[in-house]
């Protein structure tokens, strides 16, 4: 067994049925580039690392969250600190519980935790359904329209050695319900922590949630995150993910399309500077009739940074009149940079209309002509392309003041890149 898996099953607390699920990941151990689905991906060097439990909370300082307005619920290292947290303002009709409350009170929380997953390649989201004991269940009643977006903080503080913490989120919107979601990852001071989250999105019929996902985690963090959606009837899906931080981060965002007018809009932009690795996987699923998802996502590498992205779409039988749409574009700018994009098409239906395309290159040398010849000088005409080509994915939130709080964090991130 590695050091990692070896450190993170020592902290197993949990009857037998999840002792069972450790097990089969502890068996399976972890994936290797070898498989499809990390084929870029090394964990070697992860899996000689060892992690110790969160105990408690370190104390972080309360300014770096002050701008981020309630109803806000705040973890730190996978802990919930009430101090930090503020609910007050929460719509009528909207629940937030942590997982821990729910499991105590004996609920319907071990619904989603009894998911199992079979896939070899799976071994984090095993290790998810086997550790987790905290996470953030959110559910919206019927006919619910929420006004104020509903602000998840997740920091990753320092700490007198490298931590390790499993989370488990539920976000259920019932039948006819609105809903914005925002999540903040943020780092307080510099540590080499790990999370291992799995979010559950379910979306009943004519419901419409945004979601919003920050990811500006310390420069030495791992970050292994899953998100799995299923969406019914008429529902509506908009999504946005920045990874703008940590050493290791890798999302999977997994959508099915189960019901007839059921549509996903998923933008995201992917930063990798320094010597950052982001993954990032999609598995876009058609199932039901007159579906769509329209996916634009933006890579830009510099330093030593690496970007990897998978967009999979698969269109199946019995889906006519599917409409799905991705857009990758990448930008490189350093010559030790890497981004490396997979657009996969699948169809099995007909009457349907898909296109998919990936470019990686260098910035437009006749926009960049254009600025200079309005007195422009280089660096600040190759700033405000990047920014530009960096900012278009953020307007599928349709909601201007929400735009421009990610603005102004992407934009620090690019200049803390050097590339704005």
């Amino acid at each position: 067994m590695s050091a990692l898996l070896d450190s993170l099953a020592s902290a197993f607390h949990g009857d037998s049925a999840r002792r069972t699920v450790l097990d089969e990941a502890l068996a399976a151990g972890l994936p290797t580039q070898r498989e499809e689905a990390w084929k870029y991906t090394s964990l070697r060097a992860l899996e000689r690392r060892s992690f110790a439990p969160v105990q408690v909370a370190p104390p972080v300082d309360a300014a770096p969250i002050a701008h981020i307005p309630a109803p806000r619920l705040v973890l730190v290292n996978g802990r919930h600190v009430e101090s930090l947290s503020d609910l007050s303002g929460l719509a009528d009709g909207i629940s937030v519980q942590r997982l821990s409350q729910a499991l105590a009170e004996g609920g319907d929380a071990a619904r989603f935790l009894a998911r199992r997953f079979e896939r070899g390649d799976e071994v984090f989201a095993r290790l998810n359904a086997a550790l987790a004991t905290e996470g953030v269940l959110v559910r919206a009643e019927a006919g619910v329209q929420a006004a104020t977006p509903l602000q998840l903080v997740f920091i990753g503080a320092a700490d007198s050695t490298d931590r390790a913490w499993h989370l488990r989120h539920l976000i259920e919107l019932r039948a006819g319900a609105q809903l914005r979601v925002v999540e903040h990852h943020l780092a307080a001071g510099e540590h080499a922590h790990l999370a291992n989250t799995l979010t559950h999105v379910h979306l009943a019929q004519g419901a419409q949630l945004v979601h919003a996902r920050l990811q500006h985690e310390s420069d030495k963090a791992t970050s292994l995150l899953r998100t799995d959606a299923v969406l019914a009837r008429e529902t509506v899906y908009r999504r946005l993910d920045l990874e703008l931080g940590a050493a290791l981060s890798r999302h999977e965002l997994n959508v099915r399309l189960e019901g007839e007018h059921a549509r996903l809009e998923a933008n995201g932009v992917l930063l990798a500077g320094g010597r950052r690795h982001l993954d990032t996987r999609l598995g876009i699923d058609h199932i039901a009739r007159d579906t769509g998802c329209a996916l634009t996502w933006r890579g830009l590498g510099t330093g030593r940074g690496r970007a990897v992205f998978h967009g999979g779409i698969l269109i199946r039988q019995g889906a006519d009149g599917t409409d799905a749409r991705l857009s990758n574009k990448n930008l490189l700018l350093s010559d030790d940079a890497e981004i490396d994009t997979q657009p996969v098409l699948e169809i099995h239906a007909d009457e349907v209309q898909a296109a998919h395309g990936a470019t990686v290159g260098r910035l437009d040398a006749n926009a960049l002509f254009y600025l200079r010849s309005r007195g422009l000088p280089l660096e600040q005409a190759q700033r405000l392309l990047t920014a530009a080509f960096c900012r278009q994915p953020l307007s599928v939130l349709g909601d201007d003041a929400l735009v421009a709080q990610l603005v102004e964090a992407l934009d620090a991130a690019l200049r803390q890149a050097g590339a704005a």
